[in-house]
């Protein structure tokens, strides 16, 4: 199969504009890290933005940085953190968890809307993204936003564009708002608590005036049993301050211990990026957001019809389940929980044909399907771009 990597945007528009005019439709993505996402599907060509790499913008005094679309994570982190800064919104990788190697780009984090534990304090990838330049299905360059928080053209097209998974256009440039990196990070450990009671203490930290960052439960992935984790952050004065009263204002869970350095930031890294489920070579992983307080419910639904393990981010409001990938993988009884108790699932790792025979997100009513055709064929008017890789048809 041909791979085209177009050297820039034009160049880009030109490959798209020709797909669009023979018909030829074409995969999308950065390094190809995350080819195991979304329903499998096959195209004419492929198009990579490996070759879209650099910074072209950072001012740190504005806390904006631009980056072209294939320019690797680890380029961006590092440029902010020689000044302090970084990203708020603490993208995972799915690459560990997916088995697959390489670096993950800065395209793939706004086209995917990557986000991680930090998501409660500071929002999604989309809410710090404030603007793009892509390219469409018909090979026209759009761009939408700009590179301060007071230009807020466009806004709206920047969030469609997020979490799209290349199928409204080719991402060619992102901008991000930063933030001033924390200078200490500490987690209160709670031990042994059950799903419920657990819930009840991330939401009683994230009320609190104390700037949670981070609210994850693992009910007991390995020997060291259950473990609620609160997660705290900022200058030190103000981290054992806000570590004393989240002690005092959570007492009646136990006072629980205080973990720091790099042993707290390899256990948030592995809530981030889900490998905190263990081994999971012959599972599916399923990744479901609902109602913090519903997240017991939709777990033990689960529970009762097949094996299942799962640990809770967000303060309960993500949810993250390793099943056998037997069958449908407990598609149909997870779909039947979020019906019930309200939420959304996504299939985030499993066998391509089975990828490629049931819903790998959440199944849309008609009216919002109907209205996803229409955003497609505005966009991508020859279905070239990604086609079905979200939803079959589209």
């Amino acid at each position: 199969m041909t791979i085209f990597t177009p050297r820039d945007e034009n160049d880009a528009a030109t490959i798209i504009a020709d797909a669009f005019g023979k018909k030829t439709t074409l995969s999308v993505f950065g390094r190809n890290t995350k080819a195991a996402l979304g329903r499998p599907i096959t195209t004419d060509a492929s198009l990579s933005t490996a070759g879209l790499t650099g910074i072209t913008l950072y001012e740190p005094a504005e806390l904006v940085i631009s980056a072209r679309s294939g320019a690797p994570v680890s380029e961006v982190v590092a440029a902010l953190a020689q000044n302090g800064q970084e990203l708020s919104f603490e993208p995972m990788d799915y690459g560990p968890l997916l088995g697959v190697g390489g670096e993950p780009t800065i395209g793939a984090v706004a086209a995917l809307n990557l986000s991680g534990p930090r998501r409660i304090m500071a929002g999604a990838a989309r809410d710090s993204l404030i603007g793009v330049r892509f390219v469409n299905g018909r090979g026209e360059v759009v761009k939408s936003g700009g590179r301060v928080m007071k230009n807020v053209t466009g806004l709206d097209l920047v969030k469609l564009m997020a979490n799209s998974w290349g199928t409204l256009g080719v991402l060619t440039e992102v901008t991000f708002k930063v933030l001033p990196k924390h200078e200490r990070m500490a987690t209160l450990v709670l031990r042994g608590l059950d799903d419920r009671h657990a819930i009840d203490a991330m939401s009683s930290a994230l009320g609190s005036p104390f700037d949670v960052t981070g609210a994850a439960h693992l009910p007991a992935p390995d020997l060291q049993g259950a473990r609620t984790l609160i997660r705290l952050e900022g200058f030190s004065v103000s981290v054992d301050y806000r570590l004393t009263e989240m002690r005092r204002l959570l007492k009646r869970f136990g006072t629980g211990d205080i973990l720091e350095g790099k042993a707290a930031e390899a256990l948030w890294a592995s809530v981030r990026d889900a490998t905190v489920l263990g081994d999971h070579d012959e599972r599916a992983i399923w990744r479901v957001s609902s109602g913090p307080t519903r997240g017991p419910d939709v777990a033990a639904h689960l529970a009762k019809a097949r094996d299942a393990r799962w640990f809770y981010d967000w303060g309960g409001g993500l949810v993250w389940i390793s099943t056998p990938a037997s069958g449908d993988a407990g598609a149909a009884i997870i779909r039947e929980a979020t019906r019930e108790f309200g939420g959304h699932a996504t299939l985030v790792k499993a066998p391509e044909a089975l990828r490629a025979s049931i819903d790998v997100l959440e199944p849309q009513s008609d009216a919002v399907m109907a209205l996803s055709r229409g955003i497609k064929t505005s966009f991508d008017p020859a279905g070239i771009l990604n086609p079905g890789r979200m939803y079959a048809g589209i």
